[in-house]
């Protein structure tokens, strides 16, 4: 007889069934249906789902004793490492099939290589090139320099500006095109958050274009602002309030 541990699945193994039921759901061309218009991100029961419930713009604000460019060289790297790890969730469901073009809403992503030249291309391209470029600016020891005096070159802003711009497609596309896999896989919570981060941190240093991030407003405004904290719980053990005044004088005219 197996014990109750044994006989338990995994988080891996959990994750790994449900991706294999997500891919029996699809057609038999292996194309989703098409996305319907109502945002399903937006709605309360999905919002409300966060990992942490305090205040991010705590954790963007820059601390007297940090370098701006140390500081942003820092969340930038971090950014960079979680956005892929969660595009790595759904990475299978994204394909050349199923994402035949980057899209968020309403809007399609080309991909400008480095001599100017625009390529449509289909989402997981577009998110490989996206990151395969951050990964080879956040490594390269003459732009995010690691070691102690070197200095930041003077295009560093820029190139910090490209790579949040880039990491905000790929948040965007999460959410217009893989928001049901997320939710089916439970990683919403940390999707809103990462999220969520995200944005203050762009915003609290202008890192991004508010024109860039227009499409997302509407899910910004939402995740942007703290989870105000429950309401108290009522203790069954304190008496009962006493009428009011007014309900006790109160006559009622026939």
């Amino acid at each position: 007889m197996k014990s109750k541990d044994q006989s338990a699945a995994n988080p891996s193994e959990e994750i790994q069934l449900k991706k294999d039921f997500l891919k029996s759901k699809t057609k038999p061309n292996g194309k989703k249906p098409p996305t319907e218009e109502k945002k399903q991100y937006l709605e309360l029961e999905y919002t409300k789902i966060r990992v942490v419930d305090f205040d991010l713009k705590e954790l963007v604000v820059l601390p007297r004793e940090i370098d701006l460019n140390e500081w942003l060289a820092s969340n930038t790297t971090t950014f960079f490492n979680l956005i892929n790890l969660q595009y790595s969730t759904i990475s299978e469901f994204c394909t050349g099939d199923t994402c035949q073009a980057m899209t968020a809403c309403n809007t399609i992503y080309y991909w400008y290589d480095e001599r100017g030249k625009k390529t449509k291309c289909t989402a997981p391209q577009y998110v490989d090139f996206v990151m395969s470029l951050c990964q080879k600016l956040v490594t390269d020891e003459e732009i995010f320099p690691t070691k102690y005096g070197k200095e930041f070159p003077n295009s560093f802003e820029s190139l910090v500006k490209k790579i949040c711009r880039y990491l905000f497609h790929v948040l965007a596309h999460l959410y217009w095109a893989h928001f049901k896999e997320t939710v089916a896989l439970d990683l919403q919570g940390h999707l809103n958050t990462l999220y969520a981060h995200f944005i203050v941190f762009v915003r609290e240093f202008n890192l991004v274009d508010p024109k860039e991030t227009f499409i997302m407003d509407d899910l910004s405004e939402i995740l942007c602002t703290p989870v105000p904290p429950p309401a108290p719980t009522p203790d069954p053990s304190a008496p009962d309030s006493a009428p009011s005044p007014s309900s006790q004088n109160h006559v009622t005219e026939r």
